[in-house]
């Protein structure tokens, strides 16, 4: 489905459109009228939205495990002002948990753990492991999602285009793309499998295209909860218009990501939707909606989940409509979060297999994702071919359809071309020989292609 041509080729469904959104509207988006949220750094105790007593666990068990540390390395582990962990530090000193070891530098110390200490950090951790960042109260977190609110940002045309450039869609396409980004709302992808669903799931965050603040772990209950996940989210430089004069005044505790696009698909249960215990990091995982927040999630092959369809959709009821989830705790507390996911639904299925009525009307938005039509077909091999450095040759084209597509019966499918010219290179570095078609090589190439199908 790839292209190098920024082409988008109208249909009919499209013309009643045209002379609603002219092709040269500039890219734009208009934010809620608040300034950017940007977390400071705490200066006291209340600020920080956490106890004392929480802090002082992750130190105690950060200690077990470090032997010892200088209290700067310790504010450097908690994320914490160095002025606030020191009052945290003298403290455990006067409970006799912490002894000085030696002097570090002028004002600090290294720290090691006494033997009261030392039971105590045991026990907390038979308890919990976890000795990362100091978490954000809960409800710092819940505040700064509705700040940052993937509803608040509207989209336009040429954004869309922008983020789909490089694969070949119909104007009614990008439309309909662009009104189910605008209404932030879910989105039903449906279609023949090979046709794109994952690839336009996957680019929809690229047309907004901005970050988001949010902590490296949230304390709720008594519960810590990791939210940053390095393989979910990607780490990035504040915005221009959200970096202080003194980058201290950010409260580290807290991480710049891109908007992030969760996707998901066979191995999705219905407990990765709830907080879960990882026993090898020692530390509560947030739920896949709570560090989709801000962002994509796609549930990509509906209906190959090990839990039945209609489960996976009763569960999304909720959130969809009310804007909020509920989800349980291992202690079995059950808490309410925030839903802000734009969610993509995407499968080979028509919706009246996998959908009832009811649910069909909370995802307004569904696009059907069909197969090329010929002289789209034809422009996608032409494009791959240039792209990927193979001499295209119309006659050999011609053969390969006739062989191998209408001869057959075999529906085209916006990823044959792409997939097909890459099998050509690779066949004639193999041998050696120029990346051209020829009809041998396109036929080796259908072979190893279509065999079994």
């Amino acid at each position: 489905m790839n292209s190098t041509s920024d082409t988008a080729f109208t249909t009919t469904g499209a013309e009643p459109f045209a002379c609603l959104v002219p092709a040269t509207q500039p890219a734009r988006r208009t934010n809620a009228p608040h300034e950017p949220f940007v977390p400071l750094e705490p200066a006291s105790w209340e600020q920080a939205g956490v106890s004392q007593n929480e802090v002082s666990a992750i130190a105690l068990r950060y200690l077990l495990s470090a032997g010892q540390a200088t209290g700067r390395n310790i504010a450097e582990q908690l994320k914490l002002p160095f002025g606030l962990t020191q009052e945290l530090l003298r403290g455990l000193r006067q409970q006799l948990f912490l002894q000085y070891r030696n002097t570090s530098i002028v004002g600090d110390f290294d720290y090691e753990l006494t033997s009261q200490g030392l039971d105590r950090a045991r026990r907390l951790s038979e308890h919990c492991t976890y000795c990362g960042a100091a978490p954000v109260a809960f409800d710092a977190y819940t505040t700064s999602v509705r700040a940052q609110s993937f509803q608040f940002v509207r989209t336009r045309i040429a954004a869309v285009r922008h983020a789909y450039r490089d694969l070949l869609l119909s104007d009614a396409k990008l439309y309909q793309i662009g009104q189910a980004i605008g209404a932030a709302r879910g989105l039903f992808l449906y279609g023949p499998s090979g046709n794109g669903k994952s690839s336009v799931a996957e680019r929809l965050i690229r047309t907004v295209g901005d970050t988001i603040w949010i902590p490296r772990a949230i304390s709720v209950a008594g519960e810590i909860i990791r939210l940053f996940d390095p393989s979910s989210h990607v780490e990035v430089q504040a915005p221009p218009n959200q970096q202080l004069i003194n980058a201290s005044q950010t409260d580290r505790r807290w991480v710049c990501v891109q908007r992030p696009t969760i996707v998901v698909g066979g191995e999705l249960t219905l407990q990765h939707l709830e907080v879960i215990f990882n026993p090898s990091r020692g530390v509560n995982e947030a739920p896949l909606q709570l560090k989709s927040n801000g962002g994509v999630l796609v549930i990509d092959d509906f209906g190959r989940q090990r839990i039945s369809a209609a489960d996976l959709l009763n569960r999304f009821i909720v959130p969809l409509e009310k804007r909020f989830d509920l989800v349980s705790l291992p202690s079995g507390r059950q808490i309410q979060i925030p839903f802000d996911s734009m969610l993509v639904f995407a499968t080979n299925l028509e919706p009246k297999q996998v959908f009832d009525d009811a649910f069909l009307r909370r995802l307004p938005y569904k696009i059907a994702m069909t197969n090329p039509t010929p002289a789209e077909f034809r422009q996608l091999f032409e494009s791959a071919a240039e792209e990927l450095g193979v001499r295209f040759d119309a006659d050999c084209y011609e053969q390969l359809l006739t062989r191998h597509f209408t001869g057959k019966g075999r529906p085209f499918r916006f990823c044959h071309a792409r997939d097909l010219v890459e099998q050509v290179r690779t066949l004639c570095e193999f041998h050696e020989v120029p990346a051209a078609m020829s009809s041998e090589v396109m036929d080796v190439a259908a072979h190893n292609y279509f065999a079994g199908f």
